[in-house]
């Protein structure tokens, strides 16, 4: 494939964050500088050896952090010197042997494509000693990606990346650890950058032979709350700076085929977690007391979040009046009285309006998370039957 005039060989750099990786990061460093011929390692703050003594005869460089900020900080720091030499391109790989250098290769022609392209190294999965939780955060992670960005990604997980430098560096982020590695592509895609996929191996060793960072508790707790500010920010109807302008095409021409814009709509993000998700969100604003406006917020958030809006919508046909408003009622009235209201009549509702209105809107903070876990659970588990069926 022909390069990118724009793009010299020497442009494009390796940068491999590690903290205690002792034993496997000399083979890693190696293996890149045998490719590339600008390498750095960003040592973040390791015990276990002294890195630049360890690498000493590789010609790579190494930067040190005194303490351990993060990977997503070591990363930075890596981006920042990269762009201060004239770099344009960083490849970044895992210190722990889990990804083979010579993959670098697949990555080449796809910079040459563009400059500004951040590259995913989907891994395959189908090799030996993958671990459950690791398909199992590969699923989670590519569903909040899709719900944040509207983006297909089949590994956004993966730490095997490129990235731009001059765009990464114009990002602001608020995770440093391994939060930063979801933060950072669902803001690239806000910011008009493209994010693409390839195809490379992966190898995990046993599980008493394994080393790794990851601290389940604290860094899932760290995942789940960049995920919620990324969601948050995605309700919100203001629009991303834009770091590289891409032409929009609204195609409306669908809307005068009724039929397909109907078979469109049914057909979006149909996985048993997408509808499973739409169910939840749309049970969960159908029980707020959100007066005449249900359907008008439940389109708004399902189209934000790229959620099915046919399952969404219909779902808060369950929750209408009067079963539900009066459930979350007396819950609220529990909740300010310390008793049940018992006598629910034309005059206890109407009369004293703005009290049962408070009443509802308390109950409702406890019925609707509960009523959005249930559908939500429901839905799941019927929409993943369905599935193994028609795969039969």
């Amino acid at each position: 494939m022909p390069q990118n005039n724009s793009i010299a060989p020497e442009q494009i750099w390796c940068a491999i964050p590690v903290f205690n990786n002792k034993g496997a990061l000399r083979a890693v460093a190696a293996g890149c500088r045998s490719i590339l011929k600008n390498v750095v390692v960003v040592d973040d703050g390791s015990t276990d050896t002294d890195v630049a003594s360890l690498l000493l005869d590789l010609d790579v460089v190494v930067l040190k952090h005194e303490r351990n900020l993060g990977k997503g900080q070591a990363i930075l720091t890596a981006s920042r010197y990269i762009e201060a030499r004239d770099g344009y391109y960083m490849i970044t790989i895992d210190a722990d042997g889990q990804h083979y250098p010579d993959d670098i290769k697949k990555f080449i022609p796809l910079i040459y494509e563009g400059g500004s392209n951040i590259i995913i190294g989907c891994r395959n999965f189908n090799t030996d000693n993958i671990p459950g939780k690791s398909r199992f955060g590969r699923k989670f992670a590519n569903f909040w990606l899709r719900m944040e960005t509207g983006l297909e990604i089949d590994d956004c997980q993966s730490g095997f990346r490129a990235y731009p430098v001059r765009y990464l560096n114009q990002l602001n982020f608020k995770g440093v650890r391994y939060d930063f590695e979801a933060e950072v592509l669902a803001k690239a895609a806000w910011a008009g950058l493209q994010l693409k996929t390839v195809m490379i191996d992966v190898h995990y060793p046993k599980p008493e032979e394994r080393v790794s960072s990851f601290k389940p508790f604290m860094d899932n707790l760290r995942l789940s709350l960049i995920h919620s500010m990324l969601v948050g920010r995605r309700l919100l109807p203001l629009r991303h700076k834009p770091l590289v302008n891409t032409p929009q095409k609204t195609d409306l021409s669908i809307l005068r085929h009724p039929g397909k814009f109907l078979k469109m709509l049914l057909q979006e993000n149909t996985t048993p977690e997408g509808l499973a998700m739409a169910a939840a969100v749309g049970t969960f604003l159908a029980i707020l007391p959100l007066l005449f406006i249900h359907t008008f917020v439940i389109i708004y958030v399902a189209a934000r979040l790229n959620l099915n809006k046919i399952v969404a919508v219909n779902v808060q046909h369950f929750f209408m009046p009067p079963f539900v408003p009066a459930l979350c009622i007396e819950a609220g009235y529990f909740i300010r009285h310390g008793r049940w209201l018992t006598d629910i009549s034309f005059a206890t509702v109407f009369s004293q309006f703005s009290d049962r209105l408070i009443e509802w809107f308390l109950g409702s903070l406890i019925i609707a998370p509960a009523g959005a876990v249930l559908m939500g659970a429901i839905v799941f588990i019927s929409a993943s039957l369905i599935k193994k069926k028609r795969q039969r």
